[in-house]
């Protein structure tokens, strides 16, 4: 072929032709089964809805008002200095009017000494601040705040257990009942359940340490008994000093001198005042849900997004 030759133009598709149907009268009525179907109304993903609620949640979170915080910083401050607070002046009240503490034969008052002293110790400041502890550790892991929970109640294990040795070995050696007033029935069931708690505490972290997806259910189901029954032992315990507290001012001060209000009357008051508060602050810690770390929360309003 000739290079200087033009290829031939392509063929030129045919030219549709025009509708050359009239067209219809403009006051004719259309039937409505001819008219096509309303547009649907275009819905996001159920995902992404959840999604951006979530997202909407947490952006509250993050915008918390500066009230909020202060609110938080004062009741956790609060409760941290009473529960600190009452049992330095559970001891001050020991050493200065009820001459120390002690295990001797020859002085058995001293050994009952450290029973208010260390039953304060152990069902008001370590059980306090191991209940307060899901409110305060918000930026731990929950396996460390478990792990420091289980470590509050280790150490309010032997105070009970040595309190109670001591008054019971008192009583046997003065030759006084035990176990006949409402502060020892009281004390009994408080340290019943928090002997169960703490066994149900720990097989459950158990649990959690040996298979924890396998056991996720069952500890779920198990967190808000334990929960219930932990703040029943805590208000227990706080109900116990109070009633033992009012015990030792009526024997030891004495009925009469007791209604005139000495200076050691007003302690043993302000001690029982103390734990009063003490339970009122902590009570109310647990009641905020705003309190609760970050992803407990977060559970929760996940759990509400589901339903």
């Amino acid at each position: 072929m000739d290079s200087n030759s033009v290829s031939p133009m392509p063929e030129l598709a045919p030219i549709a032709e025009f509708d050359k149907s009239p067209p219809s009268p403009p006051n004719e009525e259309v039937p409505m089964d001819d008219l096509p179907p309303p547009p649907a109304t275009i819905s996001q993903p159920e995902g992404k809805t959840k999604l951006q609620r979530t997202r909407s949640y947490d952006s509250e979170d993050n915008e918390r008002g500066a009230c909020e915080w202060c609110e938080y910083a004062l009741v956790i401050t609060l409760a941290t200095v009473l529960l600190l607070g009452v049992s330095g002046l559970t001891v001050f009240w020991i050493l200065y009017y009820r001459e120390g503490f002690g295990w001797a034969d020859d002085i058995p008052e001293k050994q009952f000494n450290l029973h208010p002293a260390l039953m304060v110790a152990g069902f008001v400041t370590f059980s306090g601040f191991s209940v307060l502890l899901y409110r305060i550790c918000r930026c731990l892991r929950r396996i460390y705040v478990k792990l420091l929970h289980a470590i509050f109640h280790a150490l309010a294990m032997p105070c009970i257990v040595i309190g109670f040795l001591a008054v019971l070995d008192f009583h046997n050696k003065k030759g006084i009942n035990n176990f006949y007033s409402l502060h020892s029935w009281i004390g009994l069931t408080a340290m019943g359940l928090f002997g169960l708690q703490y066994a149900v505490g720990f097989f459950s972290f158990l649990l959690l340490l040996i298979c924890s997806k396998g056991t996720a259910g069952f500890r779920a189901s198990l967190v808000p008994v334990h929960a219930a029954f932990g703040v029943l032992t805590f208000v227990l315990g706080v109900a116990a000093c109070v009633t033992g507290l009012t015990e030792k001012a009526l024997f030891t001060i004495g009925a009469e001198r007791y209604s005139g209000l000495p200076d050691e009357g007003v302690i043993i008051n302000a001690i029982g005042v103390a734990m009063v508060a003490i339970l009122g602050v902590v009570m109310y810690i647990l009641s905020r849900d705003k309190f609760r770390a970050p992803e407990t929360r977060d559970a929760h309003i996940r759990a509400s997004v589901d339903l």
